[in-house]
């Protein structure tokens, strides 16, 4: 019988319950007996060879290795989950495990360094060394991915926001300035990975360089240089392989003649890798990123990848091209705070931001939970290993609870808000400044929140008013009250211009408020799609066709701090008319040890959610997702304090729930067993609503 033959059958008894997931050829004895990863890689001889790609395959210290990796984020993981996340990985079968760095939390002002030291919202999240050990601790070699630009539908592809306060900037090309500050930041970064490389005793095997640069459009083989040379001065030139990973449509454009080219795709294993064993004939072929799902924007239906489709392409990864795998993501996490992405897009308004769950339909679920995905993974990856290895069991999920539900206790109203801001977040100018721009935070402007440009003004009933491009999300106030916007009949608008009628009670002065939502920097695109400033950027901001001046600019940053130090909250009464803007604010309490839990905000329209003071994201009715993810490290057994800034129209209650709720999906049928006709069943599985 042909081994996907014998595949096929394993996973419809996998799926259908005949089969458990951790059969396998060979006896739990015998398994017993196999060595773990560092033991059969490592030998007693001072001279450690690293990794390096030959026509036959991988070798590390001299011995054949098949990569089996799956990526995992520790920005997007609570550090005190690490170790779980981890042991799930390995228990899979995998024997090595992918992480990028984000540039933008490690050095969230210039030359100000967080590698999990610092009192930043993140920095809990940010010490990479911890993450690397913990890794080798569990017996998973690394693929460290370090940008500068990792793309992973993250903010601004993790670049710091601050670049862009040279107006001449031009990130990932040869501009000195651009370079000046990435061999900054790297020669901190390789301090605190220094020693992790395999040949030094640690768990590092290769590095890439840059991140699908053949995708820009303003390729500079320089910059790439630049990058390389960085690594052959701190000396590991000749201990690490190096590689590059690419769409393989985009050629050699993006890599440099001796880094090892790996590939990036969903589908089509054959013509991805015959193209590029045509570009790379005498190495090794390796899908650096097998999207083994994909990721949401608002407004969308969740994406989801059938199992039928993963299968098909890993079985040709690992079996019929006896290739190498990173499955991008194994587990995605979240992107807490606002720290998730966007896209371009080709109509109006020319611009898709991601949601905060990037679960990414992973073989492990964003709460850490198997999949359908993981158990068809595991015995693909326990069939074709190379070397045979001692297998790891699955430990048990996180307990999930949905507490009881809460009333809200306490509010601010939106003139309550602005009046704790500090002052110093509180600029006079006499036109729009960007969030970059802005003279706070020790000169490194503004990066995440929102950004307010008030102005007091005489007029009256039918005065037209005219802003935009707003970057990204537009909301009109007149004497802190909403505005209808003349947009789709709602009270904002997105990343465009705006012309309509003001409608007042009666002519004066009124307070006018421009409310702009930075949503996110773009993550992925060319040169001009890396023009990120947030805000009014450059743009029309008028009143009767005239130019508005002497405006007051309000820096809205809900950092965790502020949130925590709030004060003068007023009482909620079965009387009180809560009217958006709003924060507001509620306690329950965890009489035993906190479990995860997910908080249902389909009641609600759009905002954030502060838990004990750390922001867990945004929510938006128009979906897909509806619940926010609150991994139990955040919770206290006692008192919790959960705050909601709602931007329209704020619910009553929190409604907890023990599962989540990522959007509606399209269903469609697979015939799991297709090789096995006499007992072919239907199963209803998720199936994408879009292709890749």
């Amino acid at each position: 019988m042909g081994s996907k033959i014998c595949v096929l059958l394993v996973l419809c008894g996998i799926l259908l319950g005949v089969v458990p997931s951790n059969s396998g050829k060979m006896s739990k004895q015998a398994d017993e007996d196999l060595p773990t990863v560092y033991e059969y890689f490592r030998n007693s001889s001072s001279n450690v060879q690293g990794l390096i790609a030959e026509a036959d395959g991988f070798k590390l210290n001299g011995k054949r290795i098949k990569i089996m990796s799956g990526a995992m984020h520790y920005f997007r993981i609570h550090p005190d989950l690490w170790r779980d996340r981890l042991k799930k990985l390995r228990a899979m079968g995998a024997n090595t495990v992918e992480t990028y760095v984000p540039w933008n939390l490690h050095e969230p002002k210039m030359g100000v360094f967080d590698f999990g030291n610092g009192t930043n919202d993140m920095s809990m999240f940010l010490n990479v060394r911890r993450y690397l050990e913990i890794a080798q601790e569990e017996d998973l070699l690394v693929l460290f991915r370090p940008g500068p630009y990792i793309c992973t539908e993250w903010d601004f592809g993790g670049l710091p926001s601050w670049l862009q306060r040279d107006p001449e900037m031009k990130v990932r090309t040869n501009y000195q300035p651009y370079l000046d500050r990435v061999k900054i930041f790297f020669d901190e970064l390789l301090k605190h990975v220094a020693g992790l490389q395999f040949t030094s005793g640690g768990p590092i095997i290769a590095i890439q360089i840059e991140n699908e640069y053949g995708s820009f459009n303003a390729v500079s083989k320089e910059y790439l240089e630049f990058l390389m040379n960085i690594y052959e001065t701190e000396g590991s030139n000749n201990e690490t392989l190096f590689f590059t990973s690419d769409g393989v449509g985009n050629g050699d454009r993006g890599t440099l003649t001796g880094l090892l080219y790996t590939a990036n795709f969903q589908g089509d294993v054959d013509g991805n890798f015959a193209k590029l064993k045509e570009i790379q004939p005498n190495a090794p072929v390796m899908a650096m990123e097998y999207w083994a799902g994909w990721f949401d924007h608002w407004f969308e239906n969740h994406h989801v990848l059938q199992p039928g489709a993963f299968v098909d392409t890993l079985d040709g990864i690992l079996g019929k091209w006896d290739g190498n795998v990173n499955l991008y993501m194994f587990h995605g996490g979240t992107n807490f705070g606002f720290m998730a992405g966007a896209n371009t897009r080709n109509d109006e308004p020319f611009y898709d931001a991601d949601v905060t769950s990037y679960d990414y339909d992973a073989p492990l679920s964003e709460a850490g939970d198997y999949t359908t995905k993981y158990l068809l993974g595991k015995t693909l990856f326990e069939l074709y290993q190379e070397p045979r290895i001692r297998r790891t069991e699955m430990i048990p999920e996180s307990v999930k609870r949905a507490y009881p539900t809460v009333t809200l206790q306490q509010y601010l109203t939106y003139d309550d808000i602005i009046s704790q801001v500090p002052s110093a977040s509180k600029i006079s100018a006499q036109q729009p400044i960007s969030m970059e721009n802005l003279p706070i935070n020790d000169g490194n402007g503004q990066s995440y929140g929102y950004i307010i440009y008030r102005t007091n003004a005489e007029f009256s009933n039918g005065t037209n008013f005219q802003a935009g491009p707003v970057r990204d999300f537009g909301m009109l106030l007149i004497d802190s009250q909403l505005q209808p916007t003349g947009f789709q009949d709602a009270k904002y608008w997105i990343n465009t211009v705006q012309n309509f009628s003001l409608s007042v009670g009666g002519s004066g002065n009124h307070v006018l408020d421009l409310m702009i939502e930075n949503t996110a920097r773009i993550n992925f695109g060319n040169d001009n799609h890396f023009l990120q400033e947030k805000g009014l950027v450059n743009g029309t901001y008028k009143l009767n066709g005239n130019d508005i001046t002497d405006i007051e600019i309000i820096a809205l940053e809900f950092k965790s701090a502020w949130v925590k130090s709030l004060t003068s909250w007023k009482s909620i009464t079965n009387q009180t008319n809560l009217q958006a803007p709003v924060l507001l604010q509620t306690t329950f309490e965890i009489d035993d040890e906190p479990a995860d839990t997910f908080l249902d905000m389909s009641a609600w329209h759009k905002g954030i959610v502060f838990i004990n003071g750390f922001n867990i994201g945004r929510y938006f009715r128009v979906g897909p997702q509806q619940t926010l993810y609150i991994p139990a490290p955040l919770l206290n057994q006692g008192t919790n304090t959960v705050t909601v800034f709602e931007q329209f129209e704020p619910s009553n209650e929190l409604v907890f729930k023990d599962e989540p709720n990522l959007g509606a999906v399209k269903k469609d049928t697979w015939k799991i067993c297709k090789a096995d006709k006499e007992n072919e069943v239907d199963v209803e599985i998720s199936n994408s609503t879009t292709t890749n």
